[in-house]
């Protein structure tokens, strides 16, 4: 700055942080304090003591300042998405301010800054003489002063955050015009003077200052008012800047009424910053002839929140808000990161793809339109990183958007997340639960080729276990959704999601051991992750409350694929701290849920879903990629899903009604049956996704696990068909009547068995029984004999039905009779009176 004669008052300002505090208060009180004086008898020696009680110590610390977020575009360059804060602030160092904007305040605020010990006495003198008297200047403060005064609001706004009577005391106790608050003012800048160099106070003062409402520092207030930086303000709208910390609210350029008074104030600054030589005539001149008019200001709103972000960023923007206690590099406790957060200044980098998130939100939105208006018709899907959980896609039909005034078309829910993370309560998930109650089922080591009666519609309620307790009741009836009947693997059960056959699997393992299967994978209630889930026998087939979202079925998916390890979804790659310092993201978090041959087995079988003979077949992107995953839908088709996965990535893609009852299948939306929006939706941001990850191929099935226990076949012979049935069914096998055969064993009991007894088979494998006609008789056996011994036999035995069969030339004179070489049936065996018995012979020449 330009060399200055030094004033005595400026000498003695200058040397009061080493005079003693005695000795300014000896001054000062007397004159500040006069008015108590004189109420209350008080003597001005004894002030000294009030001034020497003051607190003397504080620190311009880090003030409250924006959020960035950023993802990677798809060359990888970070691009900023939003910016989220509680206070409009962006802190700059003094070197990227405009000098017209330290020569303002300077000149405006405390023309002799770089004199002064942190107090001007010259001016608190008149001050004083202001107040007793009731006449001239009262303010005084510097601008170390003003700094800790912003400080103390700043403190008292923190500290009181949600009790708005203890933030108005405090406001009030901070900024109320007082002796006693004046008095506190001097002595704690003091102390920030002696601590801090003048340059670290001017930075701290331009960072700091309120210019209007909730904006904050020199930097969000340049970018307010007149859309540049700090760095780059005139001399005009530097003035203009720093004449609103005057008055912030009646001189803030936010206001078209506030411009005469704040264009007053400006002019009174650039007077002073001519007078100081800090700008030439010239650039006064210049700077008078501009009026204070809507020409001059040109505001850029402010835009904290995800509201503001282009439409495809807001809800993974949101996602993170929402999960800011999750994020260890921000403090130890929940509670520390929260405020940290609040402090702002960090730089978050988001996990999202860029390309697929853009063209997931793209097909949202046209298959599934969010201005639908015969029902509320909604649409979000989720894709995570199998061995990171971190989150790629996170869309919906409808745009975020949480400000007042929204459009209707727009919600302030993520419906691809749950309560804790964006304020949905989750959907049914259908036969996309399915999958859990396959991994429950083969981790109690059943296999994929095991046999179930799709035919069943009714299930013993005894034989359902829930946390080892049998239950009992009515039988427990229901419909397959496309009527499937007669055997069925549960390999080929899952491709064609065949309600009966898992709610067979269900009844051969604990109903608590699928629940506990679907907690280790991240499954939980969406609407309240506290709760235990439904234990009933319809949750094995995804009817029942425990509702999910897509994010945390992707992750569950992912963790199948990924070979029974799950990791629990994130969204923040790095973190940069305000001091520029990177940090760890969140935390990878991921366990081994289920045993990896048990994973890689259903990951196998699951991927049977996405072949011609599955669900999914219109789902299948065709893009060279292995899919594994399953569909659903619930009763009356009110919510669908389509889940798909690679080694590479999961997505789960939820189609429904967000509230009420449509029936999917009843209702087309432009075309398409509403049931079957899923199809063209999956296929499109699978295809997307699997751009950016390419995945490998699907995990082997274990061989243990293809036929899993093997079941004894029960010895039934003898037994009536009404008595063998559920000693069959008991053994896990599947039972069949072949029918009656010829036998001498008392007619309707059990002959033999097929396959027979003792033999060792899967569960669910079908025996057949053969029951006894009663006309059997014993086959002679006849073989040696001449053709007419044999056929004399056989009448006398009562089969009179006999034939000569093959003749075979046996070239031996001796052989001039034909000989029986062979009988069929053969000797021993049974049939009726009736049946063909044909003899084969041999004999000299044919």
């Amino acid at each position: 700055m330009p060399a200055q004669k030094k004033s005595v008052s400026s000498l003695l300002g200058a040397t009061l942080g080493t005079v003693g505090f005695s000795a300014l208060a000896g001054v000062l009180v007397t004159v500040m304090v006069a008015p108590a004086l004189a109420v209350t008898g008080m003597t001005a020696s004894s002030t000294i003591g009030i001034f020497e009680g003051l607190p003397d110590y504080i620190t311009l610390g880090q003030q409250k300042q924006q959020n960035e977020i950023y993802i990677n575009a798809t060359d990888g360059t970070p691009v900023k998405i939003a910016t989220v804060y509680d206070q409009n602030r962006q802190e700059v160092k003094l070197d990227q301010m405009s000098k017209y904007l330290k020569d303002a305040a300077i000149a405006g605020e405390d023309a002799r800054f770089y004199e002064h010990g942190g107090v001007d006495l010259q001016s608190l003198l008149r001050a004083g003489f202001g107040y007793v008297t009731g006449t001239g200047d009262t303010g005084g403060s510097t601008l170390a002063m003003q700094t800790v005064r912003n400080i103390l609001v700043q403190k008292a706004l923190n500290e009181n955050e949600g009790d708005q009577d203890a933030q108005d005391k405090a406001y009030k106790e901070a900024t109320e015009p007082t002796p006693s608050r004046k008095l506190k003012e001097m002595k704690l800048a003091i102390s920030l003077a002696k601590q801090y160099s003048k340059d670290e106070i001017l930075q701290g003062y331009l960072n700091i200052a309120n210019f209007g409402v909730n904006t904050y520092g020199v930097q969000a207030a340049a970018n307010q008012y007149f859309s540049v930086n700090a760095s780059d303000v005139t001399p005009a709208q530097a003035a203009s800047i720093i004449a609103i910390t005057q008055s912030p609210d009646q001189l803030r350029l936010s206001n078209p009424d506030n411009y005469k008074a704040n264009q007053e104030r400006r002019d009174y600054i650039l007077k002073k910053m001519h007078a100081e030589k800090f700008i030439s005539q010239k650039e006064l001149d210049e700077a008078l002839a501009i009026p204070v008019d809507a020409n001059f200001v040109h505001i850029t709103p402010p835009t904290s929140g995800c509201a503001y972000a282009a439409p495809e960023w807001r809800l993974p923007c949101d996602y993170l808000r929402n999960s800011i206690t999750e994020l260890t590099s921000l403090g130890a406790s929940t509670t520390e990161r929260k405020e940290n957060y609040k402090t702002g200044g960090y730089k978050f980098y988001l996990s999202i793809d860029a390309q697929a998130q853009t063209a997931a939100r793209q097909v949202l939105q046209e298959r599934a339109p969010a201005d639908e208006s015969r029902f509320q018709l909604g649409a979000a899907a989720s894709t995570v990183q199998p061995n990171t959980g971190r989150i790629l896609v996170m869309a919906q039909n409808k745009d975020f958007d949480d400000r007042q005034g929204a459009d209707p078309n727009t919600t302030a829910i993520n419906y691809a997340s749950d309560v804790t993370h964006g304020g949905s309560g989750g959907f049914q998930p259908g036969s996309t639960y399915k999958p859990i109650t396959l991994l429950a089922y083969l981790e109690a080591g059943n296999g994929v080729n095991q046999v179930f009666n799709a035919s069943v519609r009714s299930i013993n309620m005894s034989k359902v276990k829930t946390c080892g307790d049998t239950g009992g009741g009515a039988p427990f009836t229901f419909q397959n959704d496309a009527g499937e009947s007669g055997p069925y693997t549960v390999a080929r059960g899952t491709a064609r999601s065949v309600n009966s056959v898992f709610l067979q699997m269900a009844t051969q393992v604990d109903q608590c051991d699928i629940a506990d299967v679907a907690s280790k994978l991240g499954i939980y209630k969406a609407y309240d992750p506290k709760a235990p889930l439904d234990t009933f026998l319809t949750c094995a087939i995804g009817v029942c409350g425990n509702n999910v979202s897509p994010v945390m079925m992707a992750a569950a998916y992912a963790g199948i694929v990924n070979h029974g390890v799950y990791c629990k979804p994130t969204i923040v790659d790095k973190i940069i701290a305000p001091d520029g310092t990177e940090l760890p993201g969140q935390a990878g978090d991921c366990t081994q849920a289920v045993p990896a041959n048990v994973a890689d087995t259903a990951a196998n079988v699951m991927g049977g879903v996405f072949t011609s003979g599955g669900t999914a077949v219109a789902a299948i992107p065709y893009d060279g990629q292995e899919y594994m995953g399953k569909t659903g839908t619930t009763d009356e088709a009110k919510q669908t899903w389509t889940n798909g996965a690679t080694t590479a990535a999961s997505t789960s893609l939820w189609v429904g009604n967000i509230q009420g009852s449509q029936n999917l299948r009843r209702i087309y939306v432009k075309g398409t049956r509403a049931a079957e929006l899923r199809n063209p939706i999956f296929k499109a941001i699978a295809r997307a996704v699997d751009v950016t990850n390419p995945g490998g191929d699907l995990p082997a099935a274990d061989p243990a696990l293809l036929t899993g226990k093997p079941t004894i076949v029960p010895d039934v012979t003898g037994q009536t068909v009404d008595k063998a049935q559920p000693i069959i069914e008991n053994a896990d096998l599947a039972f069949a009547d072949g029918g009656p055969i010829d036998s001498d064993q008392p007619a309707g009991t059990i002959v033999r068995t097929d396959p027979g007894a003792s033999a060792s088979v899967a569960k669910g494998t079908t025996v057949t029984v053969f029951t006894s006609n009663g006309q059997g008789k014993s086959v002679p056996d006849v073989t040696g004999k001449t053709f007419d011994d044999a056929k004399s036999t056989l009448q006398s035995a009562g089969f009179s039905n006999v034939t000569q069969g093959t003749c075979t030339s046996s070239n031996q004179p001796g052989d001039a009779q034909p000989t029986v070489t062979a009988q069929t049936p053969g000797g021993g065996a049974m049939a009726n009176a009736a049946t063909p018995i044909t003899l084969d012979v041999k004999k000299f020449r044919c």
